[in-house]
């Protein structure tokens, strides 16, 4: 049920002619289904693809009264109404230099898949994952931790099935969990998990969740608490310690696009993943490949805000110290540092994003990177 004010609405298209579906189609065999209305025989297409536009049309018996985009989707509440899955195809656009997705891509699929699932049990009619009390009262939900982990990225072409719920954290938040599948052979590639804290709009002030709107969200959520990361100790816990200065890399003054900027006016959170990947070194991006990503929102940053990002290697304790020169590693106070680092298959990051004018911290992060398999 959850997107943050940081998070984009999908907007709904009222009505519209057959050749405007493809608009809203996000995979292969939905775009497979448009072509239905404009004049093929479903005989020529394959019984899977047929039987899902099926699904598609008798999804609720109350159809006629949703969105073209609800009823075209490829994405539904699952029997037991307490989680969402939907699927994407990967389109070019999505993906990087090695025609993989990105991880920016990743997150908007999160994202997306999200804010789809407040849509599905009639929250975020506005625009944002508002229950109708946080509406009248001016609330928003904005996020204040993502741990995304990708163990397989997914190519050009390829669907991805993405299955979302969402549950109660405590008095001041919630949370919402994914995982995320290659539709084809079923296999998880990734998962991820978020907390978020409630906001009103026009004071910028946290406010606790009351119960009247804890009482309206808690009835689409799992009974009992359903952890994509039930592992003891795992990463999506770990504390981030804040990045002092001086740091080994940096990106100063960066700038928000206006097309960065979401319904709220501030800058929406998968820029911020952008903004941390520009400081990265980049022996290290050509080397590696993101596989876990944590960042802590701490501040808006807003459309006429500039901001540092800032990076360094994060040690583990056997190694004092290591700096970076460019392209050359240079180790301190330990003569295996070298050793230790060409031979890692992992390497971690710590990160900070600041505004350059004051210096007040707008997000902390940790990123962990796997080096890339040989071609």
């Amino acid at each position: 049920m959850l997107q943050s004010c940081n998070v984009p609405s999908l907007s709904t298209a009222g009505t519209g002619e057959p050749l405007l579906h493809a608009r809203f189609l996000s995979l292969k065999s939905a775009r497979k289904v448009s072509l239905l209305c404009s004049s093929s025989s479903p005989s020529s297409f394959p019984l899977s693809v047929r039987s899902r536009s099926s699904d598609l049309k008798h999804q609720s018996p109350n159809s006629s009264e949703r969105s073209l985009a609800d009823r075209l989707r490829l994405g539904s509440l699952l029997p037991d109404g307490l989680s969402f899955k939907e699927n994407f195809i990967v389109r070019c656009y999505e993906v990087g230099i090695n025609k993989t997705a990105t991880v920016e891509t990743m997150a908007n699929l999160l994202q997306e898949v999200g804010c789809n699932h407040a849509q599905s049990v009639g929250f975020s009619t506005d625009g944002f994952a508002t229950t109708p009390t946080m509406r009248k009262r001016h609330l928003i939900w904005v996020t204040a931790r993502m741990h995304i982990e990708i163990y397989k990225y997914p190519a050009w072409g390829d669907v991805v099935e993405i299955e979302t719920w969402c549950q109660g954290e405590g008095r001041i938040g919630t949370r919402r969990d994914w995982i995320l599948k290659d539709f084809a052979t079923d296999m998880v590639i990734g998962r991820a998990t978020s907390k978020w804290v409630m906001m009103n709009q026009d004071t910028r002030r946290l406010e606790k969740v009351t119960d009247d709107v804890r009482d309206e969200y808690l009835i689409y959520c799992p009974r009992t608490p359903r952890l994509v990361f039930p592992e003891e100790g795992n990463s999506s816990l770990k504390k981030i310690p804040k990045l002092e200065d001086p740091t080994q890399h940096s990106r100063l003054k960066l700038v928000p696009r206006r097309a960065d900027l979401d319904m709220n006016q501030h800058v929406n959170n998968v820029t911020y993943i952008g903004w941390v990947l520009e400081s990265m070194p980049q022996e290290i991006l050509d080397s590696h490949e993101l596989q876990k990503i944590t960042l802590d929102y701490r501040r808006e940053c807003q459309h006429d805000d500039m901001v540092d990002s800032l990076t360094s290697i994060e040690l583990d304790d056997s190694i004092d110290a290591l700096q970076y020169n460019g392209s050359t590693a240079i180790t301190n106070g330990s003569p295996n540092a070298r050793q230790q680092n060409e031979s890692s298959d992992c390497v971690q990051f710590l990160h900070m994003l600041r505004l350059s004018k004051d210096g007040f911290e707008i997000n902390r992060g940790r990123t962990e990177w796997r080096r890339k398999l040989s071609r």
